[in-house]
């Protein structure tokens, strides 16, 4: 059921909440709605190019399952570009959102509500690649909870399978401090995007929109090489991490990592 709620709830103690089923209380309708401001479709599309169609295509994928659909901006993408795509998320206001973005492009979304710890359950058949953009893995508070999504991930892949996950550059939000170009992910005008407060366990962003509106999200601020030692004892074989959509870069430079997983085994 959809919710209506237009306030978000953090009670007393904001930086205390650490719960990876908040995010459900998080993404509340007057959000969801303005979140298409935050990202601006246009923006994303040219700072992105077709790293994510490329990658895909490099590896012969064609059934594609976005479980982090968000508005359905990659979804979207996806689709126009040839693939076959299901889409599935955790809140059922980003699914309402991005099977209304997709039909109003001409497109009918094949929308799931699935929670990544039971995502088997929910969703079913095998998929070439799974996509989990969006900064979307931090919602994961626990490692028991990411070790559970990664390797549901991993079963929902077919046997040469890739996963591609991103994250922000949270090594250098910690270790030197915030700074973001807004150049990839957040490309909407007048949005301001900060962190309120950051420590090992939470780094909690504040998002202010043109009408002084002022949603936050509090997520685990993951670290570049423990998501990747976590993806190779799932099973991952081979990990690629890209800074910002590039293979060569310095570590505080990029604001996202993308790493690129794949489930085959392969010969160096």
């Amino acid at each position: 059921m959809t919710s209506t709620a237009t306030q978000q709830e953090f009670g007393d103690a904001p930086t205390e909440v650490r719960d990876t089923e908040h995010y459900q209380q998080e993404y509340v309708k007057s959000f969801v709605d303005k979140w298409d401001e935050l990202i601006d479709w246009d923006s994303r599309r040219a700072s992105e190019g077709d790293f994510f169609i490329r990658a895909l295509k490099e590896r012969g994928a064609r059934r594609i399952l976005d479980v982090a659909t968000g508005t359905g901006f990659h979804s979207v993408q996806l689709v126009e570009a040839g693939f076959d795509v299901v889409s599935a998320d955790g809140s059922a206001e980003m699914l309402a959102k991005a099977f209304e973005n997709g039909r109003r492009r001409g497109h009918i979304l094949r929308t799931i509500q699935s929670d990544w710890r039971w995502l088997n359950r929910d969703v079913h058949g095998r998929f070439d690649a799974i996509v989990c953009l969006g900064n979307s893995f931090t919602h994961l508070f626990s490692e028991n909870d990411r070790r559970k999504a990664l390797a549901e991930f991993y079963s929902a892949l077919n046997h040469d399978g890739v996963l591609i996950l991103d994250q922000r550059n949270y090594d250098a939000i910690m270790d030197h401090g915030y700074s973001s170009k807004h150049t990839f992910y957040y490309c909407g005008d007048n949005v301001e995007v900060r962190p309120e407060h950051v420590d090992e366990g939470l780094a909690r962003f504040q998002y202010t929109f043109p009408d002084h509106s002022v949603y936050h999200l509090n997520m685990y601020p993951l670290r570049k090489a423990y998501v990747r030692r976590l993806m190779r004892e799932v099973g991952f074989q081979r990990i690629e991490t890209y800074g910002d959509f590039k293979e060569t870069y310095k570590e505080t430079e990029p604001d996202f990592f993308i790493h690129v997983a794949e489930k085959q085994y392969r010969e160096a």
